[in-house]
């Protein structure tokens, strides 16, 4: 039997469906992960963690952001009240004001405001880490989050449908369908539904998608593939709990301080993928791609006020001033590209070739209006103030107060860039790679309220150069240095707009491939500074400035695979020292930074270990599993001395087959019911983590 994929070939991995095929030719030939070239884990001078879909159901994990715990590499930011994508890789986040960036299938795709990304459609996650910028350019010196979607299947129809209850009354339908229709045509059916209520008091939850695609093969040499993705994502916007005094327990972690009658806010996702190979012969090949993502998030909230001359609750420690937000959030990003790849011998060496070129537009229409409390020393009354007593909070006390206009402007962004890059086998056992990318971009910001229309245009080589030995089958050496940029939207008080984040990186390690293969680990050291990193600017609200260097250097562990043919292993650690290099003036907080102060919410340690065992009972199989994460303590607050506590979570998780062809699952996260904190932003914005929870559903294949 032979099972072919209309998807990703480069790393992808082969669906759980076909391996449960007793005896089957499994051929993966779909379309090649841009960017990447035809290389083995082994000869890339990079550290790279997947993250695949089999993992991501044993764990019953529902989010991007669940999903990346479990590498420690990855730490959680300030998700905009639980409504983006927010992360750092290496201790590197990127624009707090915006949601964190990542690759879909290899195009620039968590640009936007569609809401948290469910892991409904995604066949597996890549963590690149490291210096990647010669090739992805516009990105983070600490790595790239790649996700790569679920493909159709030339061939053959199968799917799958599940149904879970868990904690909290979250109800979730999913179902995941390939229809072969010949040898050529294939359509990929996914799509989801959840409702839930939350540890959070009052807050509910509504979560819908569909995640279609169409495989067409042309003959033996091309294929076409389109991706569609639409989701909905409603819910209120929640800043969390106020932490007094260093005091974790000032209010129960459940006590929303916002008020019920905002309503939702509601993100909504559109998005295109067309995307086209053609193999030449067995060594060259060329990709066309194109992508189009329209997201659009909506709603008002009543948020903390952090300006303490504001903020009523610092003087007699229960009355919480709150502002009240209204957001309108457009983006429409537009990304183009093509890309050659091949190889061919010349004096005596084997050269394996990337070239190409891509274009983007991305386009941020940000309406932002705000209601603020007067400040403390004018004693204003509960009503001016926006009050809520955190003691005993009664919601619907005031009439809701209306924001006035703050921010009102549209940044269109335009990068066109070309990148080369070599690989050549200098002996059987010592590669060198070189590459480069040159980046030519403009920016243009419409401030509406101001009437200043500014623009700036720039453009910059960034280069790569790195080294693998292969010092025997089982184990290769890496050393790799480059250099990158990242474009920064908006414009300081004055309609300036700023230079580009720049960025330095240098990392070394070793690639591991044990018990014939069936073990794999990666070890690494590295360094990273950039310059030209932003902040808010509190004396010009709806503003950014910039506030110097900061620095990142650490160690790095990944293990994973199986032990024996029934025991899993998946172990990731991480030491992150990433800190200021500037003495700035915070203007957040007005607080001094200093060289040597930590970045916010990025942990020193972070690990996380968890081991499988598959079972049979009779003629039903089974598996169950444990893991722990560990969270080291970490900044709190820019410029402060407020600190997060560390955690440990722990999380039991297994499935059995009771027939042929239906199981039931089930899982317990946070086993212990810890008290821990995801992230935060200043010490009244702090993010508890969710408590006990556990969840049983079944799942049936076909």
């Amino acid at each position: 039997m032979s099972i072919l994929l209309a998807g990703i070939s480069c790393l992808a991995t082969v669906p759980a469906y076909a391996e449960e095929v007793d005896d089957a030719e499994i051929t993966v030939t779909g379309i090649r992960q841009a960017y990447r070239g035809d290389f083995e884990q082994k000869e890339i001078p990079q550290a790279i963690a997947t993250i695949n879909a089999k993992q991501l159901v044993e764990n019953n994990i529902l989010r991007l952001t669940d999903a990346l715990d479990l590498n420690a590499s990855v730490a959680r930011q300030n998700t905009l009240g639980g409504l983006w994508d927010a992360f750092a890789i290496r201790g590197f986040a990127g624009d707090e004001n915006l949601p964190s960036g990542y690759l879909v299938n290899g195009f620039n795709g968590g640009r936007g405001f569609g809401g948290q990304r469910d892991v409904a459609g995604i066949e597996s996650i890549e963590v690149l880490k490291g210096p990647a910028a010669a090739l992805l350019g516009r990105g983070e010196p600490g790595g790239t989050i790649n996700i790569v979607t679920k493909q159709p299947v030339y061939g053959n129809s199968f799917g799958s449908a599940a149904l879970q209850y868990g904690s909290f009354d979250r109800l979730r339908a999913e179902a995941d369908a390939n229809v072969a229709i010949g040898q050529n045509l294939s359509v990929r059916l996914v799509g989801y539904a959840e409702g839930a209520e939350s540890f959070r008091d009052t807050i509910e939850s509504n979560r819908r998608g569909f995640l279609p695609s169409v495989g067409l093969r042309l003959g033996d040499q091309t294929r076409l593939t389109y991706d569609l993705e639409w989701t909905r994502v409603a819910v209120p916007f929640d800043r969390g709990i106020v932490v007094l005094n260093n005091n974790f327990k000032t209010i129960p972690r459940s006590r929303f301080l916002g008020e019920p009658g905002d309503g939702d806010h509601v993100a909504r996702a559109e998005g295109h993928q067309l995307r086209v190979q053609h193999d030449f012969n067995d060594k060259w090949s060329v990709q066309l791609g194109v992508s189009h993502r329209d997201t659009l998030l909506t709603g008002q909230s009543s948020d903390a006020e952090l300006v303490r001359s504001r903020q009523k609750l610092f003087a007699d420690g229960r009355s919480l001033s709150r502002q009240r937000r209204s957001r309108m959030y457009d983006s429409k990003h537009f990304v183009v590209r093509g890309e050659v790849s091949g190889e061919f011998d010349l004096g005596g060496m084997r050269h394996r070739i990337l070239f190409g070129a891509d274009y983007d537009k991305f386009e941020n229409d940000q309406d932002f209006r705000r209601f603020r409390p007067p400040a403390v020393s004018g004693n204003p009354s509960d009503l001016a103030a926006n009050i809520i007593d955190i003691v005993n909070p009664v919601y619907g006390r005031f009439p809701l107060p209306t924001p006035a206009p703050l921010t009102n402007r549209v940044d269109i962004q335009k990068s066109t860039g070309f990148y080369l890059q070599d690989q050549i086998n200098l002996s059987d056992r010592l590669q060198v790679r070189i590459g480069a990318r040159y980046d030519d971009f403009q920016l243009t910001t419409n401030n509406r309220i101001t009437t200043v229309l500014s623009e700036r245009k720039a453009s910059r080589l960034s280069p790569q150069a790195g080294l693998v030995f292969e010092t025997s089958d089982a184990v290769s050496l890496y050393a790799v240095y480059g250099e990158g940029f990242r474009a920064n939207i908006g414009t300081d008080a004055a309609g300036r707009i700023f230079d580009p984040e720049t960025s330095q990186s240098i990392e070394a390690g070793t690639k591991l491939s044990l018990l014939n293969g069936k073990l794999t680990g990666t070890f690494s050291l590295y360094e990273m500074t950039k310059s030209n990193v932003l902040a808010t600017d509190t004396a010009n609200p709806g503003f950014l400035v910039t506030v110097g260097k900061a620095r990142s250097r650490g160690a790095e562990m990944d293990i994973a695979g199986n032990i024996t043919s029934t025991l899993g292993l998946l172990f990731s650690y991480a030491y992150t020292d990433a800190e200021s290099r500037s003495l700035i003036l915070d203007p957040n907080f007005s607080f001094q930074i200093r060289p040597g102060d930590p970045l916010i919410n990025i942990p020193k340690h972070s690990v996380n270990v968890q081991v499988t065992q598959d079972f049979t009972m009779g003629s039903m199989n089974g598996k169950i599993g444990a893991g722990v994460q560990h969270v080291g303590k970490r900044s709190g607050e820019t410029g402060t001395a407020f600190k997060l506590p560390a955690h440990n979570l722990v999380r039991l998780f297994g499935h059995f087959e009771v027939i042929d062809g239906v199981e039931l699952f089930g899982e317990v996260r946070n086993l212990f019911n810890a008290h821990w904190y995801a992230n935060s932003y200043a010490s009244l914005w702090v993010q508890p983590g969710t408590p006990r929870a556990a969840s049983i559903g079944v799942r049936s294949r076909f």
